[in-house]
């Protein structure tokens, strides 16, 4: 979750993002980024300080590894891939426009401009696929599914400047699989759950999220947000399990929906659950239970409104209107909702997975100041010195260019050696 020259709180804000499981905090600031452990809801434990560098407009870590990728404002066309331990420089990417989102898995780097997707080699950072001329997404809304059980990652973008049309490709066959008429409206998220199976998604208006399955494009889920109010959805994320899902939007609520029959698309009439209609209140309350009870001699577009998931969960945040993103993470054996704002805190609730209703606030970590627990200062990462300023473009790149870098050892995460290749 990044912020803009426009953003009233880009005086203030910083660059939040969760890793792909939910293990770590990215947090970039106008003088580099750090990386907290999250294994601890108590003690938040910075594990890296990049020491002074430029302004961090993104950055992505993979996994837990030392491989990381970022883009700073003044250089906003330019991807540098790190190795953070050892201050060491990879590679790095000029592209045509400024880098709007990065994503990564073990298996691809992604790089989302504002009218095309360029899709790497995680190996050896060859350009192996570009999709060009794109509808326009100006917010860089993409989302990258991490692993799944068939060995196929998959990648989500907007079809359509005008519809919430989502588009699915593969990318390790390197072909487009299916597109989903997901909204009426532009898309504004997205989001995979942990095998790639379910991918979640809101639209522009904000009121109602969906679930499709990525194999087919059934939509599985539908939950509707709130009646009361639209509203800028910032973040969706699911549970490891992914029987839950959170989303975070410019309102003081983050919404967690359970993923259950009471929630699946094909219920003609699914009940209210603990905590529904917690953000419609009044006479919108009560009118929603009474309808509820009869909504099958409703008008079926009225009546469908009220057979939607409603919220399982909620957890009321003290401000609104600041760009968030959200995390589900099992830590100390209980359900936890991380909330990291892009004005510098990270905000800790407790789930009950049982019963619902409202989450208890448990703690809140400011993420720009010293925290206890141990540090690793290195300076600003340095290109490597055989290999000379290694900035390639990659809209030059061949997708069948021949490569002499040698091959990232992803499977260990602690060994991310430099590497210098060509580009034909």
């Amino acid at each position: 979750m990044s912020y803009s020259e426009n953003d009233p709180f880009s005086q203030q804000s910083v660059f939040v993002n969760f890793n792909q499981d939910f293990t770590s905090l990215a947090v970039g600031t106008k003088t580099g980024y750090r990386f907290f452990a999250l294994n601890n809801v108590d003690r938040l434990e910075q594990i890296h300080h990049s020491g002074e560098q430029e302004d961090i407009a993104l950055i992505e870590r993979l996994f837990n590894s030392s491989l990381v990728a970022f883009v700073s404002l003044p250089s906003s066309r330019k991807l540098k891939v790190c190795h953070f331990k050892r201050g060491k420089e990879i590679t790095n990417f000029s592209y045509s426009n400024a880098i709007l989102a990065v994503k990564l898995n073990r298996s691809r780097v992604v790089v989302c401009l504002e009218e095309s997707l360029y899709i790497h080699n995680i190996q050896d950072m060859r350009v192996l696929h570009t999709i060009r001329d794109t509808p326009a997404n100006p917010k860089g809304v993409c989302a990258l599914s991490t692993a799944s059980d068939r060995g196929v990652t998959y990648l989500a973008y907007p079809g359509s400047t005008s519809m919430g049309e989502i588009q699915i490709f593969d990318t390790e066959n390197l072909c487009a699989k299916i597109m989903i008429p997901a909204h009426n409206s532009p898309l504004a998220a997205l989001a995979f759950n942990t095998n790639g199976s379910l991918l979640a998604s809101a639209s522009e208006k904000g009121t109602v999220i969906r679930v499709f399955s990525v194999t087919d494009g059934t939509r599985i889920y539908e939950l509707r947000r709130g009646l009361k109010r639209c509203a800028t959805i910032y973040s969706l994320a699911f549970n490891a399990e992914s029987t839950l899902l959170a989303c975070a939007s410019n309102t003081e609520t983050v919404h967690i929906f359970k993923l259950d029959e009471n929630s699946a698309s094909s219920t003609a009439s699914a009940q209210p659950t603990v905590g529904s209609f917690q953000e419609d209140a009044g006479w919108m309350n009560m009118f929603g239970k009474a309808l509820m009870s009869g909504s099958s001699y409703l008008p079926f577009a009225v009546s469908d409104v009220f057979a939607q998931g409603r919220s399982f969960a909620t957890a009321k945040l003290t401000f609104s209107g600041i760009p968030s993103v959200v995390a589900l993470s099992t830590i100390d054996r209980q359900c936890r909702l991380l909330v990291a704002s892009t004005n510098g805190f990270l905000y800790v609730y407790n789930v009950n997975v049982e019963q619902g209703g409202d989450c208890s606030f448990w703690r809140q970590h400011n993420l720009l100041e010293g925290v206890s627990g141990s540090e690793t200062t290195v300076g600003a990462p340095t290109t490597p010195s055989s290999g000379g300023d290694q900035i390639q473009d990659a809209s030059k790149a061949s997708p069948n260019s021949p490569s002499s870098a040698n091959s990232l050892r992803l499977q260990d995460d602690a060994e991310f050696p430099p590497m210098s290749h060509g580009v034909e």
